[in-house]
């Protein structure tokens, strides 16, 4: 029979209970002892409560071996693939090209699977999921190594569609025009050569007298022939457009003024052109001014690089005056012939390909891109996408605004019929049809929310209080709007280069477009002010801007938004704390009275000592107490200060233990103001 206390053990519990079933069953094993029984009294309880010791040589074996299993696994399974066709080549149907983030829904259907299946995957590796979550890079490889797929990763949604590698055909090559940009310093001359060439005055037009867009220009010579000029500005905050004009270039024209110096935008012209890998044919712009020196202009360019042909290097170099035409004939000459060289050659006979060279909103027209077209033709009516915009061509001008119907290759035009602004750089291809189009561009803006999404950071306690202990920046946050969205992207950056350790500018939308009543809510929600580059508030976006207090500052020259966004800076920087002798006095002799009050007799020695000021009690060279006066008299007079060369009596607040001999020295602390480095 069982024992009052519990159940028995396996040892003395036979009989005790059922064959089946119950603790005693055959084969259940030793079974465990609760209360009393048999076996040592609390032995379970005691085993429970003794803890084990981590042992880290084991645990780091363990992960080791599990690691290796898994190599193993792979290349069981890559063998087992092997096996079973060994003709396959290379398994190319098993590689997808995915983005970083796609759906479940989408990645069942490109590897040809059920999404329950892919869904079950998920779990298996403890990932919930739906068929519309989207899987972040590592899962998608995870996932799909689960079906033996490989992923290969691009970096735009069907990426691909726009780069089909075309089968060329040679017959249907025929030339085309070079485009040639133009480079170099502010104030050296290229937009004025563009002026001689074209008969045009551009520089009248643009606010202070420099070029703040790319221009795109298409210039018929008296032969016949063609060339396409892009204008870039030469002031340093427009690093990015110089950029662009160089990688969508065949030559480039740098311009270099002959009564100058090689400046520092010359020399990142240069470095653009180098990296693009395009040639290079100098211009020596001014020689008819008595201060031009072309020899150290070129001794200068062969400092960096740029030999010219008459010092036996590779460079052409012209010297020229683009306010007279002074070998200007020479230049064009040089231009065509340099292209001759390239043998420059498209197919125009297939869908246009190109890029977005600026991008603005103009009333009653909407949204109007500048696009070059690199290869085939481009009509009206055509479909096209450009990063995440998509439309279809409305209308096309050329630079002079008249209306052409077709674009054949190196045509700069303006194009008209976006859904959208594009981003000055975009590549831009016409697809078959606009349904296409469309759901590129769709992927494409889902894409970038995505990765917008993810590369937000919410901020916890934690991460506060580390911003807090490493003394975090203080944010003068922007919000930028502008007629191009060149101009927009170089002013961000130029505001974003003016930040330190201390202050830092950012910029939370920058965007084409006038400045409407959301820009104002989100300026207001984010305690931003709103600066205009080249464009003006509605009058309800003015009005909202007045009744939430909302600073907009408008500009049309770039050289004024960086000084008064400089100066702000300036003044979010914390004042420089300067400490400023006042005055010494020496203690001669020391007079304690009743109440334990001690008045220090004392000689001004230097300066004056001021009753408001601190002051510090100097033994030696030691400092031994600082603080506030709390009397000072001249004979029985209170005294607001004593000069240099009297005597007077000295009370400190809150210090009595001052000795003959003993140096009172008086001091303030000025708040300097401070510039930025």
């Amino acid at each position: 029979a069982p024992r009052p206390g519990g159940f028995s053990g396996a040892a003395g519990g036979a009989g005790s209970r059922p064959a089946s079933g119950g603790f005693g069953a055959p084969g259940s094993g030793p079974r465990p002892t609760f209360g009393s029984g048999t076996g040592a009294p609390g032995r379970g309880r005691r085993d429970r409560k003794k803890k084990k010791n981590v042992d880290e040589k084991l645990a780091a074996d363990n992960v080791r071996k599990t690691l290796a299993s898994l190599d193993t696994t792979q290349a069981r399974r890559k063998h087992r693939r092997d096996k079973d066709d060994p003709s396959a080549p290379a398994e190319e149907s098993k590689v997808l090209r995915a983005p970083e983030f796609i759906t479940v829904s989408e990645l069942a259907n490109m590897m040809e699977v059920r999404p329950q299946e892919v869904i079950t995957a998920c779990m298996r590796m403890g990932l919930m999921a739906t068929i519309n979550k989207r899987l972040d890079k590592d899962s998608i490889a995870a996932v799909a190594d689960e079906f033996d797929f490989e992923v290969e990763f691009v970096a735009e949604f069907e990426e691909e569609t726009t780069e089909v590698a075309e089968v060329v055909d040679v017959a249907k090559l025929r030339p085309r025009a070079p485009v040639v940009t133009v480079m170099g310093h502010v104030d050296h001359g290229k937009t004025s050569l563009l002026d001689y060439v074209r008969r045009t005055n551009v520089v009248a037009g643009e606010s202070g007298g420099i070029t703040q867009h790319i221009g795109a220009y298409e210039v018929t010579l008296p032969t016949g022939q063609h060339i396409t000029f892009l204008d870039t500005p030469g002031h340093e905050a427009f690093t990015a457009m110089r950029a662009r004009g160089a990688q969508v270039t065949d030559l480039v024209v740098l311009v270099v003024a002959a009564d100058d110096r090689v400046m520092p935008q010359t020399i990142e012209a240069i470095d653009h052109a180098k990296a693009a890998n395009v040639p290079i044919v100098v211009a020596i712009n001014k020689v008819d001014l008595p201060a031009a020196d072309p020899n150290r202009i070129k001794t200068e360019l062969a400092g960096h690089g740029v030999v010219v042909e008459q010092f036996g290097g590779k460079y052409a170099s012209i010297e020229i005056s683009a306010k007279k035409g002074t070998n200007m004939d020479q230049l064009l000459e040089m231009i065509l012939l340099t292209s001759e060289v390239l043998e420059l050659k498209a197919d125009p006979d297939r869908r246009a390909k190109g890029v977005v060279l600026e991008a603005r909103v103009e009333q009653g027209r909407g949204v109007v891109a500048s696009v070059l077209v690199q290869s085939g033709t481009l009509r009206v009516g055509d479909p096209f996408v450009a990063g995440q915009v998509y439309g279809r061509v409305r209308a096309m001008y050329d630079e002079r605004r008249k209306v052409i119907k077709e674009a054949p290759p190196s045509t700069p035009v303006e194009v008209v019929g976006w859904s959208g602004t594009p981003s000055a750089g975009d590549l831009f291809v016409s697809p078959e049809d606009e349904r296409e189009a469309r759901e590129v561009a769709t992927k494409r803006a889902a894409l970038h929310r995505e990765h917008e999404h993810r590369s937000t950071k919410s901020i916890s306690l934690t991460t506060f209080q580390e911003t807090l202990g490493k003394g975090g920046a203080s944010e003068l946050k922007m919000l930028i709007k502008g007629d191009v969205d060149g101009s927009v992207e170089a002013l961000s950056e130029s505001l974003q280069k003016l930040s330190t350790s201390e202050v830092a500018v950012r910029v939370i939308r920058s965007a084409v477009g006038q400045i409407t009543e959301s820009d104002v809510l989100l300026a207001a929600a984010s305690d931003a002010i709103i600066v205009g580059f080249h464009v003006r508030p509605d009058v309800r976006a003015r009005e909202m801007a007045e009744r939430e207090k909302v600073e907009i500052r408008l500009y049309d020259i770039i050289y004024k938004a960086q000084e008064d966004v400089k100066l702000a800076l300036e003044g979010m920087l914390k004042p420089e704390l300067k400490e400023v002798s006042v005055g010494v006095a020496e203690v001669r002799q020391v007079f304690r009275l009743s109440k334990g009050m001690v008045v220090a007799g004392c000689m001004v020695t230097m300066g004056k000592i001021v009753r408001t000021e601190k002051i510090r009690v100097l033994r030696g060279t030691e400092t031994v107490w600082t603080g506030r006066v709390e009397a000072l008299k001249r004979f029985k007079d209170d005294a607001k200060e004593v000069e240099k060369g009297f005597e007077c009596g000295i009370t400190l607040d809150g210090y009595n233990e001052l000795q003959q001999g003993d140096r009172l020295e008086t001091f303030k602390i000025e708040e300097l103001a401070r510039t930025l480095a």
